[in-house]
């Protein structure tokens, strides 16, 4: 995989506070080693939400403590910063985050001190999906609903292959910050990249022969996986989930779901569905959940990533009638 890596200076494993002198020349390193005691020696990891709190659990694993800023259930796109995590944030060992997903996170690392600061924008290549609407030749309702997108789309983590690249990124960075346990950190990413792989193939052969390419969603955030699979995603509105949509943006749904023949209208468990659920009554369709994983609720479909990814694959599967 191409990976574009950002070279990360060091971190020290561990910090001489307050020992007596007996103990500072008794103990070694293999005290930093030793669970135990606040941290025990563990790298102190904050992720920005879910996909990054998940890469780094996973491919950290027992050497490292990783706490998230976006707490379940919240919506990770305006998330406004309190005084204690932006001060957490600054004593981390790491920090991984997704830049321009989140701006007020951008922000605090930006101005942090923080060593390791891991950007997954930087680990795998980000695309603009540009604007959200399929062009039927309506030039005019393009023009009047104002849709268009011109950022990069920051969604990569829905796509399985370019996460694997982050993956690898992550667990380079990692073994970086802590040589010590690099080659757990290796290994551990190793195994991530194998049930993605799998993940990858499942969708593959999951989608590949279906009656329609269409699925309509409430907010853009499946344009990778989209594209991953040779499908067309028709979002309601643009990767703002809070945004509405115009008039002219819900009639040129309604007429594309009779011309490409979609059944269902997607929505997601951490914003509101009323929308997608107007337009489905509106044009006769039916409704699902289609996880964007911004975050893990007890609504979710699946204890985590790979599980609520298996969800999302049969929802699909189902709406664009899988052969």
């Amino acid at each position: 995989m191409n990976v574009r890596r950002r070279p990360i200076s060091g971190i020290a494993v561990a910090a001489v506070t307050a020992l007596g002198l007996g103990t500072l020349s008794a103990c070694s390193s293999d005290s930093a080693e030793a669970s135990g005691g606040d941290g025990g020696g563990k790298l102190d990891v904050v992720a920005s939400f879910y996909p990054m709190q998940y890469l780094a659990e996973q491919i950290g694993g027992d050497h490292v403590n990783v706490t998230t800023l976006t707490e379940p259930g919240q919506e990770p796109h305006d998330l406004e910063l309190s005084t204690k995590q932006t001060a957490e944030l600054g004593e981390a060992d790491a920090v991984l985050y997704l830049k321009s997903l989140q701006p007020a996170v951008d922000e605090a690392v930006t101005q942090s001190d923080v060593k390791t600061k891991i950007d997954a924008a930087t680990l795998t290549e980000l695309e603009n999906h540009g604007d959200v609407e399929h062009d039927h030749g309506g030039e005019e309702e393009h023009a009047e609903s104002g849709e268009e997108e011109s950022t990069l789309d920051p969604h990569v983590w829905l796509d399985p292959v370019r996460y694997a690249e982050i993956a690898e990124g992550v667990a380079t960075a990692l073994e970086k910050a802590d040589p010590d346990n690099a080659a757990d950190y290796k290994k551990n990413a190793d195994a991530l990249t194998t049930k993605l792989d799998g993940l990858d193939t499942a969708y593959e052969n999951g989608l590949k022969n279906t009656d329609t390419k269409v699925f309509f969603t409430n907010h853009a955030a499946f344009g990778y996986l989209a594209e991953r699979y040779g499908l067309t995603q028709e979002a309601i509105t643009g990767l703002d989930p809070e945004s509405e949509p115009s008039p002219a943006r819900i009639r040129e749904l309604q007429q594309e779901a009779k011309a490409d023949g979609v059944t269902t209208v997607f929505y997601e468990t951490l914003v509101s569905d009323k929308t997608a659920k107007t337009l489905a009554e509106d044009a006769n369709l039916k409704t699902d959940v289609l996880d964007p994983l911004e975050g893990i609720t007890d609504k979710s479909k699946g204890e985590d990533y790979i599980e609520v990814m298996q969800s999302n694959l049969e929802a699909l599967k189902t709406a664009l009638g899988a052969k």
